[in-house]
């Protein structure tokens, strides 16, 4: 077990913690989110046209994969497992999310879930297009 200054009872209960949440994570619909991540970066003079690229490039959607997936209301596990490529690329995204390095992610869902936030994150601090894809 990892030292965490945590009693040995204390950490299961820490993991079950962090199971749950990630559950949570899982079971929450893309679409719900898709407009707080639009409303984020438009808040910084940035477009949806900058998210929906970031989306595309990440995930192989293209506009009618992409606007199929929000209307059917899937959830996060089946929206990331429904993508037609995760870009090979996406590996090369590194930082700091929420306060965890996404690049030290082991749950291979939650790091694609946080590869998205950072994304979003760096159109939202201005960062180039170009630089946010990677090229």
């Amino acid at each position: 077990m990892v030292r965490t200054g945590m009693s040995s009872e204390e950490q299961p209960k820490r993991e079950e913690k962090i199971t749950m949440k990630n559950e949570r994570i899982y079971k929450m619909t893309f679409s719900r989110v898709y407009p707080l991540l639009v409303q984020k970066v438009e808040k910084k003079g940035r477009t949806k046209e900058d998210v929906d690229t970031v989306v595309y490039w990440l995930t192989g959607y293209d506009e009618r994969g992409l606007q199929l997936q929000i209307e059917k209301e899937v959830n996060f596990e089946t929206f990331f497992a429904e993508a037609p490529q995760i870009n090979p690329n996406a590996d090369k995204i590194k930082g700091v999310v929420c306060g965890v390095r996404v690049e030290e992610i082991g749950d291979p869902l939650i790091k694609k879930i946080r590869w998205l936030d950072k994304l979003v994150d760096e159109l939202a601090k201005g960062k180039a297009m170009e630089k946010v894809l990677r090229r």
